[in-house]
């Protein structure tokens, strides 16, 4: 028998070996897992609306281009946040506990979705956006259209709105080889292995959130998350073309790794991506440099949660300062 024959035999197991893996084993673990809020009904499905605490402002979390779970992504992040504030993670269509749509993948689209599952969920505007990467960008578009809505927004390391460029032609072929992967058991497997279950416990992640966030890895890669990453940079060039409202406070963290490697697929150094990022939103923007890597909330959730509070605390005393100037003139 020929060497190359051998392999291909050892190829085809491993691949069956995994589709079985991925369809019996994980496909259990998945549908056995509960969801950690409520479904609430959303035009043709149902949307996951997770919260902790029970303070005064209600901060929303968002999650990144491709986190498979971010109720669990998110959990020490709110965890820390909820100790003074109503802290609530709405997963979109495709991703999470929530279930799939069969409408586009729009900014319109996700902004009217995030304000119906809040609605339906009990939680009236005004709200704080906590968006992480790509989220920045429906939160800047939510706030364009809906300023009266939005109390603030503190953008976890976002996806700049002020710089465009279309998706590169090799993406299109490269997803679906990815959802193939992830159909063979490859990309589940690859989250089993690779996963550093102490440094995740040790960042405040029960094992539990682990587990579920490496299970629900399996299953991630979808028709509305693939049509969400081809469309990743027209999302960018709606929201670029609105004003961002000035009355809408708006604070960066930017992560120290992202705001100090150059990225070759920029024309342009780390540091003026950032630049002009900010300066789209407008002179009002701040912004805060935090250690770590594109993943702050996991790194540093504590950090975070800090820096917010600060911000949020500043932005209310600067209105109460308004509000008594405004009256003593009356």
């Amino acid at each position: 028998m020929g060497v190359l024959v051998v392999v291909l035999i050892v190829v085809a197991s491993l691949v069956a070996a995994g589709t079985v893996f991925r369809a019996t084993y994980l496909r259990k673990k998945m549908n056995a897992i509960k969801p950690y809020g409520q479904l609430v009904g959303v035009d043709d499905g149902k949307i996951h609306v997770y919260c902790m605490g029970n303070g005064d402002k209600k901060i929303v979390l968002l999650g990144g281009l491709g986190a498979p779970l971010p109720s669990a992504d998110f959990s020490p992040l709110m965890r820390s946040l909820s100790k003074k504030h109503t802290t609530i993670c709405v997963e979109y269509f495709g991703v999470g506990f929530s279930s799939q749509s069969s409408k586009p993948r729009t900014c319109e689209n996700y902004v009217e979705e995030i304000r119906k599952a809040l609605q339906q969920a009990g939680f009236g505007p005004p709200y704080v956006l906590m968006p992480h990467s790509v989220s920045s960008v429906y939160s800047e578009f939510y706030a364009s259209r809906y300023p009266e809505e939005v109390e603030a927004i503190v953008s976890l390391d976002g996806t700049s709105s002020s710089f465009y460029q279309k998706v590169p032609g090799f993406v299109k072929f490269v997803l679906p080889v990815a959802r193939i992967m992830q159909a063979v058991g490859i990309i589940p497997m690859l989250a089993i292995l690779t996963t550093n279950r102490k440094k995740l416990l040790s960042q405040g992640y029960t094992r539990k959130e682990i587990h579920d966030a490496i299970v629900f890895s399996g299953f991630s890669m979808n028709r509305n998350l693939l049509e969400q990453m081809m469309n990743s940079s027209e999302h960018v060039k709606e929201t670029k073309e609105l004003p961002f409202p000035e009355s809408v406070p708006f604070l960066k963290i930017i992560s120290r790794k992202i705001y100090e490697t150059p990225n070759k697929q920029l024309k342009m150094t780390p540091q003026e991506y950032q630049k002009r990022h900010l300066e789209r939103i407008g002179p009002h923007a701040k912004h805060e440099i935090l250690d770590g890597n594109h993943f702050i909330h996991v790194n540093n959730a504590d950090s975070v949660a800090e820096m917010a509070d600060r911000f949020l605390a500043s932005e209310q005393d600067n209105t109460s300062e308004a509000d008594s100037q405004n009256q003593t003139k009356s």
